[in-house]
């Protein structure tokens, strides 16, 4: 029978965890942003936009969205007139290497080293991002699509910061909210007689949906409560970790950059394919 009592305060732990990670970040991002002080390391990245075939100015885009998030990425890049190949590519990547520092820190908390989530996100994203470029010109739209993003500018650095702690708050009511939600599912098919004999693999099957659907925050938030209460054993934590890393949020992030031209296809079966391929492939060689 399921416990109430218990998966509130489970779901409600792992969210706290959550939050004591991603809203300091999310108002640093903001800062970091409106000061524009990215630009700064920018030439540090150019290697990666050549490695790419990106054009050099798409290294500001590159760093925003490996150290902050996409939309940061994608209001820097707005402005180059990529090709829809470009953007296929760019979306390639960075929908592997993107948030870098706060999703590192999440995936630490289910026993996932720094070293390796990093090396994985940009290896593979490298790995991913370079055999797009391989991929013959008919595979992509000929068109160039305008799109008039445009990020939010503030007057001053308190406008900003305001804005930050309003909207820090809304997603931290939706964290809690959400995972609260999710965890009760979980518990609540988990309590199901049918299911009993077969939990891990509800475990593991909803953890992976839920990461690839909604990204590694909430994913990650369902794994937390089961790394902790040992429902999973190494090698699954281990598995669904670097299959998240790989491809999660699979379609917010996917339709931001499709919006600007990008091929919706290419980008989610690349990634699809190469987070089984991988976590495959690695989890054999775990002992």
């Amino acid at each position: 029978m399921m416990n109430y009592q218990q998966s509130l305060k489970t779901s409600l732990k792992s969210s706290l965890i959550i939050l004591k990670l991603i809203i300091p970040i999310y108002i640093i991002a903001d800062i970091l942003f409106f000061y524009n002080l990215l630009s700064y390391i920018s030439f540090l990245f150019e290697p990666i936009t050549s490695f790419l075939d990106l054009p050099p100015e798409a290294a500001l885009s590159i760093v925003s969205g490996m150290l902050l998030n996409l939309y940061a990425a994608i209001a820097f890049a707005a402005p180059l007139d990529l090709s829809p190949k470009e953007w296929t590519i760019l979306a390639v990547y960075l929908g592997i290497a993107h948030a870098l520092v706060v999703e590192t820190v999440i995936m630490q908390k289910i026993g996932i080293s720094k070293t390796y989530s990093l090396l994985l996100r940009i290896g593979v994203g490298l790995f991913v991002g370079f055999l797009t470029t391989l991929l013959p010109d008919s595979f992509f739209s000929q068109a160039h699509v305008q799109n008039n993003f445009e990020q939010e500018n503030f007057e001053s650095i308190f406008a900003l910061l305001q804005n930050s702690f309003i909207e820090a708050f809304i997603l931290a009511f939706e964290v809690i909210l959400l995972i609260t939600a999710l965890i009760f599912i979980l518990d609540y098919i988990k309590s199901l007689k049918i299911i009993q004999e077969y939990s891990n693999k509800v475990n593991s099957a909803f953890s992976i949906s839920i990461g690839v659907i909604l990204g590694i925050t909430y994913g990650a938030g369902i794994l937390i409560n089961e790394y902790e209460k040992n429902t999973l054993d190494k090698k699954e934590i281990f598995f669904i970790g670097t299959f998240l890393m790989i491809c999660h949020a699979i379609i917010e992030d996917t339709l931001l950059f499709v919006i600007f031209g990008a091929n919706l296809w290419v980008i989610v079966s690349l990634r699809v394919f190469f987070a089984f391929a991988f976590a495959y492939a690695l989890t054999r060689r775990l002992r």
